[in-house]
């Protein structure tokens, strides 16, 4: 996005913000709040597994959107059939129509026919269709043949056969429109479910799924880091406590060369169970 800044000098100023999807995932994370997850085997774990239903989310939504571009593109050759067949019906209802008026000693017809319409024969009904699990909507035409008994005796003295036949081509044109608009419809919404199916594919891809390999990268490199602190820890422990024992034995030996007493080594020492044997206990 961009904002315009009005200077002093009245000329304005641009200014470009990145939006916060476009961010890095490390950036993302720092400006969350500038905390880092704490570095244990437990929150680890929490990481992979969201890092597992990510990938596994990812890959369902992948195939739903190939899913759905198949049958976007099955749609669209049935649109470009369906539209021809609009356009060549359309054209020889018109004629017919004409023909209709010829018939009727070039009387307009149409005057007449709203007339007698009273109740219309041709309903849609709007059902809904399961698509990778999304709901299409599909229109269905039911026709009434008993609601056209007005308009059937229409021409009964001179061009009956004409209007009835201009009828049944109108009908014709009537029920291509129908399968017109239902697969426009389902066109138009398979178009809107793809874009949102493509916004999560990338979103996941992109920006959810780096982020946390980001994060479980830098919880593995705090815990390793830790184990070489402990290990270092540990052995500067044990070079002190090394140093240590080595100092007092320096220092007994010199108090001992000072008495002049002989030292005695700590696992030289004499036991007191060697000499003497203990009596048998009877019971």
């Amino acid at each position: 996005g961009s904002s315009q800044v009005v200077t002093a000098a009245g000329w304005p100023t641009i200014l470009f913000i990145r939006p916060p999807f476009l961010l890095h995932p490390l950036d993302a994370m720092s400006s969350a709040g500038g905390q880092r997850p704490p570095a244990n085997r437990m929150t680890l774990q929490t990481f992979k597994g969201r890092l597992g239903g990510a990938q596994k989310g990812f890959r369902l939504l992948k195939k739903k959107r190939d899913a759905l571009k198949a049958r976007f593109q099955a749609l669209l050759k049935d649109i470009v059939d369906a539209k021809l067949q609009v356009g060549s019906g359309l054209k020889d209802a018109a004629f017919s129509l004409a023909k209709a008026h010829w018939a009727n000693s070039g009387d307009d017809i149409t005057s007449t026919v709203v007339e007698r319409a009273k109740r219309p024969s041709i309903l849609c009904k709007l059902v809904a269709e399961n698509v990778a699990g999304v709901s299409i909507p599909v229109f269905k035409m039911s026709h009434d043949p008993t609601k056209d008994t007005s308009a059937q005796t229409l021409g009964v003295a001179h061009g009956g056969a004409v209007i009835n036949a201009c009828r049944e081509t109108y009908f014709k044109a009537v029920t291509q429109l129908v399968r017109l608009a239902s697969l426009q419809t389902a066109f138009k919404t398979l178009d809107e479910e793809i874009k949102m199916t493509s916004r999560r594919v990338n979103a996941l891809e992109y920006v959810l799924i780096p982020r946390i390999e980001d994060t479980i990268a830098y919880i593995t490199q705090e815990m390793d880091e830790q184990s070489r602190e402990e290990f270092f820890r540990v052995k500067k422990v044990v070079e002190k406590k090394k140093a240590k024992l080595a100092r007092e034995k320096d220092e007994a030996e010199k108090v001992a060369a000072a008495s002049g007493k002989p030292t005695v080594e700590a696992i030289d020492a004499p036991s007191m169970f060697d000499d003497k044997k203990d009596s048998d206990l009877i019971f």
